[in-house]
């Protein structure tokens, strides 16, 4: 059993998802790999990615679907 990716794309998007996953008891780990304020010269921006554990997918998948029609 481990974590599974359920999302990959833009900040706003993914904070919205936590937000309605967390609000069904899911527990959920966000990964944000922009290193812009590490690094401010730089300005690529990468995709925050959710992760969830792989036993919570059947709960969470009905979220999920409901959110990515939403959008």
């Amino acid at each position: 059993m481990g974590l599974i990716k359920i999302f990959s794309g833009e900040e706003i998007l993914a904070v919205s998802l936590k937000e309605k996953l967390e609000a069904a008891n899911l527990t959920v780990v966000i990964r944000n790999n922009n290193q812009a304020n590490v690094l401010p010269s730089v300005q690529t921006t990468k995709p925050v990615e959710l992760f969830i554990q792989e036993v919570d997918f059947g709960k969470a998948n009905p979220v999920i679907e409901e959110f990515r029609m939403s959008i």
